[in-house]
């Protein structure tokens, strides 16, 4: 058994070549081999988005404080909201992140096939994101 004391772990801007806007991540876990599970928080300023990706192992967001987004593509970006909890299955295509005047937070738990927890894509265009619903 492994303690993590509160504040060990060092909170880290994420990289701008997978994120769009200002987005700060916190690690929860990074499970060791055998296991593959990883969790981080992840707060997103108004704006700011992931590109798109996929998951090879799918990927579940809970949504702790304000309101964000999740796009499929092909498909226009769905609302959510503190309280919610999305599933996204292994290889869609996919973003997520806070609404154009809203903040959100989101804890993202995925697994690790290979040693690889995400295939990043192209970002998200401008025209993408605002296909949002009002």
């Amino acid at each position: 058994m492994d303690i993590h004391p509160a504040g060990s772990r060092a909170t880290l801007k994420a990289r701008e070549d997978w994120f769009t806007g200002t987005v700060w991540q916190d690690p929860i876990v990074q499970a060791p081999d055998p296991a593959r599970v990883m969790a981080l928080r992840v707060a997103f300023e108004p704006g700011a988005r992931t590109a798109w990706h996929t998951h090879p192992l799918g990927q579940t967001l809970y949504v702790t404080d304000g309101v964000g987004l999740v796009g499929k593509r092909g498909e226009a970006p769905r609302v959510i909201r503190a309280g919610d909890t999305v599933w996204i299955p292994p290889g869609e295509e996919h973003w997520h992140g806070a609404g154009a005047e809203t903040s959100m937070v989101h804890i993202a738990i995925q697994e690790a096939q290979d040693g690889t927890p995400a295939h990043w894509l192209e970002k998200v265009s401008d025209e993408d994101y605002a296909r949002a619903p009002e």
